[in-house]
C-alpha cells in the first residue's frame, strides 16, 4: 500500500514548554489542529493525563469540543479517554453530545491506563485493580452508545461514533472481541517475534468479530515521527519529549519540555540516557526520503489502515514545519 493511500492523523498530548504558560499550551493545540486541517490531515486526537506538570491535556472531551468548534472538516477524537477513570454512561453521553453537535466528525478512542501515582488514583477514586474491569466497562460503554443498555443515554448515538481501543499486548484481543478498531504503538510496534507488532496484529485480525462500529478489522499504527532537513535536526525535534519521558519513568514526574541540548542534562543517570535512546530508536525521524522509506516499510509490515503520528517538539515553528513536510510524503508522487 502506497503512503498516498493511508490516512494520516495527529495525536497532540498538549505538552507544556519551559517559559510558557499552561493556557498557551492549550492555545498551541488549537492552532495546530487548525493548521492540520489546512494541510489535509484526517484526524486530530487529544489524550488524557491527570496532574502531570508537563501536560495540560486532562479533559479530552472538553478539549475536543473546543477543537471541533474551531475546525470544519477535520475529524476530532480522543486518544484516548481512560475508562478506569470514568463511568461508562458519562463517557457515552460526552461522545454522543459531541457527535450531535458535530455529526460525522467525532472519534472515541478509549484505553485502560490508570493515574500515574497513588495520589492521582485516589483523587480519581480508582484503585490499582480498576484496569482489570476494562472489558466490562467497554461493553457497558458500547451498550450505551448503541442504545442496548437498560438506561438510555441521551442524546441517542445509535452507534454513530467510531470507537477505537488503545491497545498493547492483551488489549488487542479485547478490541477484536468487541469488534472495534485498534490503535497500536510504542516499542511493541517495532519488536520482532511472537510478542512483536506483526504477531499482535495477526491475533487481532484472526479474532475480530464484526460489530455495528466496524464490519472488519481496522488497524491504526501510532508512532513518534519527525521530518526535517537533516536527520540530526529531526532527532532534535523529538529529544525534549524523549528526555521528559525518561525523567517520568525514573523520577516519577513528566516535566515541561525543555530546549534540546547537544548533551544530556546534568544529573541524568545511565538508565535515563538509555531510556532516551530507546525512545528515539522506536521513533521514525530523519529527512523526507528517510522517513518515507521507514513508514512505507512499517505500513507494509503491519498492514495498517491508518497512521497516527505522535510526539511533540519544544519549538512550535519546527513542529509546524515537520507536520507540513510529513503531509508531503502522503501525497501521490508528482503532486
Amino acid at each position: 500500500m502506497a503512503l498516498s493511500d493511508v490516512p494520516l492523523s495527529l495525536l497532540d498530548r498538549a505538552a507544556t514548554r519551559e517559559g510558557s504558560t499552561e493556557a498557551e499550551g492549550l492555545a498551541r493545540v488549537l492552532a495546530r489542529a487548525e493548521r492540520a486541517e489546512e494541510l489535509g490531515y484526517h484526524r486530530f486526537w487529544v489524550a488524557e493525563h491527570h496532574a502531570v506538570p508537563g501536560i495540560v491535556g486532562s479533559a479530552p472531551a472538553v478539549l475536543m469540543a473546543a477543537l471541533a468548534a474551531r475546525t470544519h472538516r477535520l475529524r476530532i477524537g480522543s486518544g484516548g479517554i481512560m475508562l478506569p477513570n470514568h463511568q461508562p454512561l458519562v463517557v457515552a453521553e460526552q461522545a454522543a453530545t459531541l457527535e450531535a453537535l458535530h455529526p460525522g466528525r467525532i472519534d472515541l478512542g478509549v484505553g485502560r491506563s490508570l493515574g500515574f501515582t497513588a495520589a492521582v488514583r485516589a483523587a480519581l477514586r480508582t484503585g490499582r485493580d480498576a484496569a482489570e474491569r476494562f472489558e466490562d466497562d467497554l461493553a457497558e460503554l458500547l451498550a450505551h452508545l448503541s442504545g442496548a443498555a437498560p438506561v438510555t443515554a441521551r442524546p441517542r448515538n445509535h452507534a454513530a461514533t467510531p470507537v477505537f481501543v488503545l491497545a498493547t499486548g492483551a488489549g488487542v484481543e479485547t478490541a477484536a472481541r468487541a469488534g472495534l478498531a485498534v490503535v497500536l504503538g510504542g516499542p511493541v510496534l517495532f519488536r520482532e517475534g511472537p510478542g512483536g507488532g506483526t504477531a499482535v496484529l495477526e491475533r487481532y485480525r484472526a479474532q475480530f468479530r464484526p460489530s455495528p462500529w466496524w464490519p472488519k478489522p481496522h488497524v491504526v499504527v501510532s508512532a513518534n515521527v519527525a521530518v526535517a532537513r537533516t536527520r540530526a535536526a529531526a532527532r532534535e525535534l523529538l529529544l525534549p519529549e524523549a528526555r521528559a519521558l525518561a525523567a517520568s519513568r525514573t523520577r516519577g514526574e513528566f516535566p515541561p519540555l525543555a530546549p534540546a541540548r547537544p548533551t544530556e542534562p546534568d544529573g541524568f543517570t545511565d538508565r535515563e540516557r538509555a531510556l532516551v535512546e530507546d525512545a528515539l530508536t522506536s521513533s521514525v525521524h530523519g529527512t523526507a526520503p528517510e522517513v518515507r522509506d521507514r513508514l512505507e516499510r512499517l505500513i507494509a509490515r503491519t498492514g495498517a489502515d491508518e497512521l497516527l503520528v505522535t510526539g511533540g517538539a519544544y519549538d512550535p515553528d519546527a513542529q509546524a514545519e515537520s507536520d507540513r513536510r510529513l503531509t508531503g510524503l502522503f501525497r501521490p508522487r508528482g503532486r
